[in-house]
This record gives C-alpha cells, sequence and structure tokens, in this order.
C-alpha cells in the first residue's frame, strides 16, 4: 500500500493499515481477508460512473468481490484516527485499468481490542475529482 502523506496522528497506524491491507487483498481470492477486514454488519454506499447509488451489506459483496481477480493497489490518501475510531481516504486503484478504479472513505473502530471496518463508502475514479489516480 502507498502512503502519499504522513500519519503521526495515528497510533495504531500499522493496525488500520493491516486491516485496509485485507480488505484490499480480498480482491485476490481472499474472502477470509475480507471477513477478517470487515465488521459482520458493515455498510456501503457506492456511486458508480453513471450516478447510480448501491447500498448493502458489504458481506453480501464478499463472493463476487473475493472471486474478480482485480489487480488492485490500495493507495493512502489520508489516515485519521482518533481513539478507537478512524478514518482511512483509499484510492482502490485497478492497475490493469485506471478507469475501473474507486475512491473509498473508510470507517474503522476498535471494537475488543481489533480495528474492523465498520463502513464503507466509495465513488467512482470519474466522480472523486482531485482523489482519482
Amino acid at each position: 500500500m502507498d502512503s502519499t502523506v504522513s500519519f503521526d496522528n495515528a497510533p495504531d497506524y500499522d493496525e488500520i493499515v493491516r486491516v485496509v491491507q485485507l480488505y484490499v487483498d480480498g480482491f485476490q481470492g481472499g474472502i477470509d481477508k475480507l471477513k477478517e477486514a470487515f465488521h459482520e454488519d458493515a455498510w456501503i454506499f457506492a456511486i458508480d460512473a453513471d450516478g447510480s447509488l448501491g447500498k448493502g451489506l458489504v458481506s453480501d459483496r464478499f463472493e463476487r468481490w473475493s472471486t474478480s481477480h482485480r489487480p488492485i493497489k490500495g493507495r493512502f490518501i489520508s489516515l485519521t484516527q482518533a481513539g478507537d475510531i478512524a478514518s482511512v481516504l483509499l484510492g482502490f486503484d485497478n492497475t490493469e485499468d485506471l478507469s475501473d478504479s474507486w475512491v473509498d472513505v473508510i470507517a474503522l473502530m476498535k471494537i475488543d481490542g481489533a480495528w474492523k471496518i465498520t463502513n464503507k463508502t466509495a465513488a467512482h475514479s470519474s466522480r472523486a475529482a482531485w482523489a482519482r489516480p
């Protein structure tokens, strides 16, 4: 995962990065990685290139995501931690076709000592202005 800025304000930086990387790696056939990264009740809201909104439980997408085998590279744009909550602005870049990339706002929470993604809000990169690859 590329890091483009300093994250001195995040004492759990390494663990937060590890969890977000599990999400990215899940697209390479890692359904177990997706299950580890996301809270079981995590939600997604996403706007595609046409402006259509999709929403639902993230776990409903695990099978499709883990079998897509898209060559994804995660790109940290920002990371903020405030105690037991954190957010990551993530470039979700398809290295074979940058036009099939996304920008995600990932919300995380430390639950029973473990970081979990609780929400993913995403926009197709064509709708992400300066944050697109």
